[in-house]
């Protein structure tokens, strides 16, 4: 099998991400931080080490509270839900390339009885790019939230996050941002760029396992609610996701009101993270500049091929530098689920055909309801690889 969807999730993985995993199975695999045996210490430790690792990576000031979560959506409904839960009439900001993961929250919340959040999504131009000046636009007196992406999972485009965020700064708001595709192959810098919330997925391009990721909970965030006080007395809280077992209080009878526990109710995936702390640190060894640019060396290679070529749709922008490693096309005359099933059972090539849980990105770009064929090359792809898959495309074009 060509693998060609690292967009959905990335393989392969590199060796050292499974040897890590298996070792801390064979060694250290007890529940961290609920007894003070030594395996139990070691598996909090392994924790607390990525933690920090993360957090430099992402120039975070206070590894504390960079939360684990098991995904990109968990942290991202940890980010919204915890904000907005009691914001009720509150404006919020997100734009029509959003993830589902993004979108269905906030909808949620805004349909919610008793009064919900009032929700602008910006438009993005034809080549998929957000203008900052429309998110300064979309501003008013009750705006609490602006949450987005910083690249787009249906077209790759790169989102100038840095501009929001010192807007969102201006304004005293809060900026929340979706890095699903870009931790790990972006610069991101939480203090440089002014983000108050970032969510991101272990399982993408930091290369750890699936079922992995976090939530980095700035200072200019609603606090916890103290365990001391009743939850009325804190309408402006920040809400926990979950609420459970931790390693630490078991006497509150509510979430013990520190970070990274008050949102990480419940056994955590130790075998996981210890998978993504061998991606990422793979990611650090090997310069991800270097994979940026790989990736777009591959995606203008598809664009040349088919953005001339009445065969094929392209969409876009036609520069791979405005991009990350993600390409939408379609194929004319074929269902993109059809394409997609005969590159898979005729010539083993995965790519990801439909609307990728992005419909108004879709509906954007005028490719709702079917969607698109989305390609999306890795670190590891090679250019031999990527000669099959163009020939693939040219045959069943015809």
């Amino acid at each position: 099998m060509l693998y060609f969807d690292n967009a959905a999730t990335s393989f392969p993985k590199p060796p050292e991400v499974a040897q890590a995993m298996a070792q801390l199975l064979a060694t250290d695999a007890a529940n961290p931080g609920r007894a003070g045996h030594r395996m139990a210490v070691r598996a909090e430790q392994k924790l607390d080490q990525t933690r920090l690792k993360l957090a430099r990576f992402f120039n975070a000031p206070d590894h504390h509270r960079l939360v684990f979560a098991m995904n990109c959506t968990d942290a991202l409904n940890m980010a919204i839900k915890g904000v907005l839960s009691d914001a009720s009439g509150a404006h919020v900001i997100t734009t029509v390339l959003e993830h589902n993961s993004v979108s269905r929250p906030l909808q949620s919340l805004a349909t919610s009885g008793g009064g919900g959040i009032e929700l602008t999504r910006v438009t993005c131009d034809d080549d998929g790019l957000i203008d900052p000046d429309e998110i300064r636009k979309a501003i008013q007196p009750n705006t609490k939230l602006i949450v987005m992406m910083q690249a787009s999972n249906v077209l790759g485009t790169i989102q100038d996050i840095a501009a929001v965020g010192k807007i969102a700064r201006e304004h005293d708001l809060l900026f929340c941002v979706d890095s699903a595709q870009s931790a790990g192959v972006l610069p991101i810098d939480i203090q440089a760029m002014n983000i108050d919330l970032l969510a991101f997925p272990g399982h993408k391009s930091l290369l750890g396992p699936t079922g992995t990721g976090g939530l980095y909970v700035g200072t200019r965030c609603p606090e916890p609610v103290s365990s001391s006080s009743g939850s009325g007395d804190h309408p402006a809280a920040f809400r926990p996701w979950r609420e459970g077992g931790t390693g630490g209080d078991s006497s509150s009878p509510s979430q013990p009101a520190m970070y990274p526990f008050y949102l990480e109710g419940g056994t955590p995936n130790t075998v996981g993270v210890a998978g993504l702390d061998a991606g990422l640190q793979y990611v650090i060894d090997h310069d991800m500049s270097k994979t940026l640019t790989h990736e777009q060396h591959m995606v203008q290679t598809i664009i040349d091929k088919v953005a001339d070529d009445d065969r094929f749709i392209l969409y876009g922008p036609p520069e791979a530098s405005k991009r990350v490693g993600t390409v939408s096309i379609n194929i004319k005359g074929y269902e993109p689920s059809d394409a997609a099933s005969i590159l898979d059972d005729s010539f083993e090539i995965a790519v990801r055909p439909g609307l990728h849980c992005s419909p108004y990105a879709h509906r954007r770009i005028g490719t709702y309801p079917a969607g698109s064929i989305r390609i999306s090359p890795g670190p590891f792809n090679t250019d031999e690889q990527l000669a099959t898959l163009l020939d693939a495309l040219d045959q069943i074009a015809g």
